[in-house]
């Protein structure tokens, strides 16, 4: 059993931790600060391939796998959560269903400038009456003259500002429940279709998290995503795998405040000494090492998983729950241990404080991975 990562992807990491201590880290802060979409250092990332990570060249991507996108996001995390959150949206929510279900045109003009990164993407799922429960969304798909027209409205949508490629799920028939629900390719600029709402948030600042409204937005039948009442399906696979992308972020959140702790627990002295050499932070130290590393463990058995094409729900899931809940746990230590600067805005500790908070919340809340969990237990898988 090897728990190392080969030549190419310690390369890979090295290069994007390289790029993210350079271009990502000196304007974190601001970029939160101001809600700032990071637009050069989206460019710039997607310059060196990581928008394409884990897809072939020949549709644009980078090459790789699950393994791949987990130490692009984790290192992204790591210097920025905001930017992050921009990548796994548009790798992983906008691009693999498109990759996975599209046909040989809709990826010829959609997935390659998703993967260059020429283009950004977003997911429109979550409505206001339709979080958890995606089999209750409202928004509806009307047949008309070769097309469907769209009329609703989704809430919560990452890179809802900035997206030119949008995943939009709505239902044909809403008394099929589910199997009503279908998947169409929505283009920034359709007659009916606008951005409402822009979310002033706790955290994640630099991603836009807006309304999309659709009145009666027209979409040709080309631009349905596989045949009709699949959406459920495509959402539900689609957001399986980029449950790992989110773990990946949350294990790049705990890292960040880990080192942060680290380096000012053996510099800050009180009575004479360190703070370092007092048990109660060398505790809190161990306690939150322990649970970074189980927590990228999980995360990298997933991937893996997913990799080798083996069944990863449950994996997903756990590793899921307990990366946003570790780096949840290791942000509100690391300000303890940063006490009364730890609350301040001159350092970074409250900044992953309340980036951390959310990814217990989005890809599905903790409450749901583990109903997940615990439902694919039972089945025995």
């Amino acid at each position: 059993m090897d728990f190392s990562l080969g030549e190419d992807q310690k390369m890979l990491r090295g290069m994007v931790r390289e790029f993210a201590e350079k271009e990502l880290e000196p304007i974190a802060a601001k970029t939160d600060e101001e809600a700032r979409f990071p637009a050069s250092a989206i460019k710039k990332a997607a310059e060196i391939g990581l928008m394409g990570t884990g897809y072939p060249e020949n549709y644009g991507g980078s090459g790789g796998g699950a393994i791949e996108q987990a130490i692009v996001f984790e290192e992204v995390a790591r210097a920025c959560a905001a930017t992050s959150v921009i990548l796994i949206v548009t790798n992983e929510l906008a691009a693999y269903p498109v990759y996975q279900f599209g046909t040989e045109d809709q990826k010829k003009k959609y997935l390659l400038p998703l993967l260059r990164g020429e283009k950004l993407g977003a997911f429109g799922l979550t409505e206001a009456g339709a979080g958890s429960d995606v089999a209750a969304l409202s928004t509806s798909a009307a047949k008309k003259n070769g097309g469907y027209m769209l009329n609703g409205n989704k809430v919560f949508i990452s890179n809802g500002a900035e997206a030119e490629i949008i995943i939009v799920f709505a239902t044909v028939d809403r008394a099929k429940g589910y199997r009503g629900v279908t998947a169409f390719i929505v283009e920034k600029g359709a007659n009916g279709f606008a951005v409402g709402k822009h979310e002033r948030k706790l955290g994640i600042r630099g991603s836009s998290t807006t309304e999309l409204i659709f009145d009666n937005c027209f979409v040709p039948e080309e631009n349905r995503l596989g045949p009709e009442g699949k959406g459920f399906h495509i959402a539900l696979e689609t957001i399986d795998g980029s449950r790992i992308g989110i773990a990946a972020q949350a294990v790049g959140i705990g890292q960040a405040a880990l080192e942060k702790s680290l380096a000012y627990a053996k510099e800050r002295k009180q009575f004479g000494q360190a703070i370092a050499n007092f048990q109660a932070v060398q505790w809190m130290l161990a306690d939150m090492g322990t649970r970074l590393d189980a927590a990228r463990l999980l995360t990298y058995r997933a991937a893996y998983l997913k990799d080798q094409r083996q069944p990863f729900i449950k994996e997903a899931c756990m590793a899921k729950v307990y990366a946003a809940e570790a780096a949840s746990f290791i942000a509100t230590k690391a300000l303890q241990i940063y006490g009364g600067y730890g609350y301040v805005k001159d350092f970074p500790i409250e900044r992953y404080f309340r980036d951390a908070r959310i990814t217990e919340i989005y890809e599905g809340t903790s409450e749901m991975q583990r109903m997940t969990i615990a439902r694919q237990m039972i089945k025995g898988e």
